[in-house]
């Protein structure tokens, strides 16, 4: 029997590719799922049970939520990455470790081919596929759900024939969560005018009273929460999503160009993202120089596109990263959030680093680093070429006329 690694999380998709490829196919199936964050120890148990009922030769977590932060959350709150300025890359950036970490597994046991249970309309199946075909150019990929262009009511018609037991009311929304987001799509997000109903998020709103948290960070990494330290970033941005997410913080509806050439919409909830984000944003501002922020901007966006579109092997990702990375040299403080029900606010930040220091002058109150006359032979020599444009050519202009 040919031995093929499968990308499995026990949803809809790989519950029916585990059944295709064992029963139909005659594959030796090996379901691994890759726990980037978004599985309790009793979920994962569940999934582990249910694989095992569907003919799968095993069944194995492979957990890389530390790794999935060193290597790729890390600098997307370094670069403060939205894509669209709206969406903090919850599904594409995850998606690129868990093919990484199931190339490396299919290696170690000799497997003959790798399958996933990507769609044919959507970006994952290219993110997957790169990622496959650069570590292991060798290896047959298996898409059935692509090949076999099924839609999600003949998944679940052919799951029921076979006797499959789930939640297929549940199963009408794909939902994908990790610790850095939750995607939600459904039929809604397949129009452009509907919204998510509230049943469709995962977290229900059950806090409504504003609060106001503080978020520590030192070089560009979030450390502490409210005053309490935690050994690794991973355990803050859990805790920074265990206080905003239920007030509902975070949800929206990004719209974007996929790598396939059409436009696409997905939900999805980021409370921790978003807010961490957002103060690592408000951070940067009062300790990085206006040159130091300008160039991290443009390298930061086409960073966050490149990785959304699965290029995170190309070595220029590599380069981008030792950039962001010095540029946190001073980014350190703390941020004082609100937060209240579908809304937070940055109220402010408590740095050493701090530029907007009091010493050299308030904006618009007093200066005291530089005198009058300073400023009045400054702009004279910074406007000086600007003015040579204009009476050069009002003097041309007169003489035309």
């Amino acid at each position: 029997m040919k031995k093929v690694v499968l990308a499995y999380s026990g949803g809809l998709d790989t519950t029916f590719c585990a059944i295709h490829l064992s029963k139909e196919k005659g594959y030796e199936v090996h379901a691994v799922l890759v726990n980037t964050g978004g599985f309790e120890q009793e979920e994962l148990e569940r999934i582990g049970e249910r694989a095992k009922t569907l003919g799968v030769a095993s069944f194995k977590v492979l957990d890389v939520i530390s790794t999935y932060y060193d290597e790729v959350i890390k600098f997307l709150i370094y670069g403060n990455v939205l894509k669209n300025q709206t969406y903090p890359l919850s599904v594409s950036a995850e998606r690129i470790l868990q093919a990484k970490a199931l190339a490396e597994y299919s290696k170690s046991i000799g497997a003959t081919s790798i399958a996933h249970g990507s769609t044919g309309a959507g970006n994952d199946q290219v993110r997957f596929d790169m990622i496959f075909q650069t570590i292991l150019p060798d290896i047959e990929i298996i898409t059935p759900i692509r090949d076999l262009k099924l839609s999600r009511e003949e998944e679940i018609t052919y799951l029921k024939k076979h006797g499959v037991s789930m939640n297929f009311e549940k199963a009408a929304y794909s939902i994908n969560k990790g610790i850095w987001g939750t995607s939600i799509g459904g039929k809604e997000t397949l129009t452009s005018d509907q919204a998510l109903p509230e049943s469709a998020y995962p977290t229900q709103v059950s806090v409504t009273d504003p609060a106001t948290i503080e978020l520590t960070f030192e070089k560009g990494e979030l450390v502490g929460v409210n005053g309490e330290k935690f050994d690794h970033p991973v355990a803050a941005i859990l805790k920074v999503q265990e206080l905003a997410s239920p007030y509902g913080i975070g949800r929206d509806i990004h719209v974007g160009d996929t790598i396939i050439g059409i436009k696409g919409r997905v939900g999805f909830e980021a409370a921790g993202p978003l807010v961490i984000i957002k103060a690592h944003q408000l951070l940067e501002k009062h300790t990085l120089t206006k040159w130091q922020s300008y160039w991290k901007n443009q390298m930061s966006e086409f960073y966050g596109n490149h990785l959304h579109e699965g290029h995170y092997l190309d070595p220029v990702m590599r380069n981008m990263e030792a950039f962001m990375t010095d540029t946190q040299t001073y980014v350190s403080g703390v941020v004082k959030v609100q937060l209240a029900p579908y809304r937070f606010s940055m109220i402010g930040v408590n740095s050493e680093h701090d530029l907007m220091s009091s010493k050299f002058g308030s904006y618009g109150e007093m200066n005291k680093g530089y005198t009058a006359e300073d400023v009045k032979g400054f702009t004279k020599i910074l406007g000086n070429q600007t003015a040579i444009f204009h009476k050069v050519n009002k003097s041309l202009d007169n003489e035309n006329h």
